[in-house]
């Protein structure tokens, strides 16, 4: 043990006595270092926790990457067929970070009740559909089959649903408009049977989209059986979206093109990119503050240790040695709050994830509840950096001491 660390030990020893005079200073720096690691683990989790959550559930209804024709990239509807006989389809081996491909395909249409109507987007899918992308946000009944033969069954929305007056068992009438209509042209009917109901919290497409076997649009299309409306492409690291996006882009027949999501809905994804530098200021201005109130703990408590210091130079010691006696015990300090702000923090964070405590306005965060990402690895970042950032700034204060005379210091009171 060598000397630095004896003093300062003695120092923290010697700073809980009830009479010491920067007791409540330092109590206030902890306090101050705790709130502030609190403060900056509900951002960081929750600004990166919503901005997964929304992309997930963009690419739950999209896929990472979009491919179709040039003439449905702008339609809602799929209007233009193109064929499943594809060198990506059902695998895309030129890319490693694709990690599934399927088809799909849209039509417009309308669900009629004795009461009511709305218009829909009926999205159909066919056997190659990965559910694992959505089935959480089954709330009610099941997922639709359809592997086997044609049949009727559907995922409706809990939004359309309600607005309806639908539920698990009934039957959703709905009429398509054919492609050429004529005066006394009839649409096309299909009484689907609500199987499952989801609710993704994104508003905008709660409102849109039901799913429906994909061979209902191939039959009213005339579509032939492996012609769809377009691809959608899963990747395994959406940090990558746009390297992938554009290698993909330049593998796909010059007929055919390619989307990501990221440009599909630019304005989402821009708005989730001002989260970024949400969180870089608020940490920035937490730090400082935390940094300010341990420089004024570390300035009184070296006001108030002056005699010793004087005694620790009068005795020999140079300068460095005596700042890191007083860097020692702020570090240890900083420790204190980091610790209680990491458990209380943490804690926070777990109750958020398992028992969703606070709620948000789908309509405008598009999830209903705020979700929280941990993960240890930004946790311990946070907190090297809250130490290595804490320390540097308070070496310039810690500099006072070399401005102390030993012979005023000894006879300071």
């Amino acid at each position: 043990m060598n000397l630095e660390y004896f003093i300062a030990k003695r120092l923290i020893k010697g700073k809980e006595h009830k009479s010491s005079i920067s007791t409540p200073i330092i109590k206030i720096a902890i306090f101050a270092i705790a709130i502030g690691m609190i403060m900056m683990l509900i951002t960081i989790a929750t600004g990166i926790g919503l901005q997964r959550k929304i992309r997930e559930k963009v690419a739950a209804f999209n896929g990472h990457v979009l491919i179709s024709s040039f003439d449905n990239n702008s339609s809602v509807e799929s209007l233009v067929p193109i064929t499943k006989d594809q060198n990506f389809y059902p695998d895309f081996p030129e890319i490693e970070e694709v990690v599934h491909v399927q088809g799909v395909a849209t039509k417009m249409g309308l669900i009629r009740t004795a009461t009511d109507f709305d218009g829909v987007v009926v999205k159909g899918i066919g056997e190659d559909y990965n559910w694992n992308y959505f089935e959480e946000y089954l709330v009610e009944g099941r997922l639709p089959d359809f592997k086997k033969e044609l049949n009727e069954e559907i995922l409706l929305s809990s939004h359309i649903a309600n607005r309806l007056g639908l539920t698990i068992g009934d039957k959703a009438i709905t009429y398509f408009l054919k492609k050429k209509v004529k005066s006394n042209s009839k649409p096309f009917i299909r009484a689907f049977k609500i199987v499952g109901i989801y609710s993704s919290g994104f508003q905008e497409f709660d409102e849109t989209f039901l799913f429906a076997d994909i061979r209902h649009i191939q039959k009213m299309n005339k579509w032939k059986a492996n012609e769809i409306g377009h691809f959608e492409v899963f990747i395994n690291d959406f940090n990558k979206i746009d390297q992938v996006g554009q290698k993909i882009y330049e593998t796909v027949p010059s007929t055919l093109d390619s989307q990501t999501i990221t440009l599909k809905y630019a304005t989402i994804f821009e708005w989730l990119k001002l989260f970024d530098l949400n969180i870089i200021g608020i940490i920035g201005i937490i730090i400082l503050v935390a940094g300010i109130n341990m420089i004024t703990a570390l300035l009184v408590l070296i006001l108030e240790k002056t005699p010793m210091i004087g005694i620790l130079k009068a005795l020999g010691t140079n300068d460095w040695s005596i700042r890191k006696v007083f860097l020692y015990n702020a570090g240890y300090l900083i420790l204190i709050g980091l610790f209680w702000g990491n458990l209380i923090g943490i804690g926070v964070l777990l109750l958020q994830k398992y028992y969703s405590i606070v709620s948000l306005n789908p309509e405008t965060y598009y999830v209903s509840t705020a979700p929280v990402y941990i993960d240890f690895s930004y946790i311990i970042l946070l907190n090297v950096g809250t130490m290595i950032l804490c320390l540097l700034m308070l070496l310039i204060p810690s500099y006072i001491i070399a401005k102390i005379s030993p012979t005023k210091s000894i006879r300071f009171q």
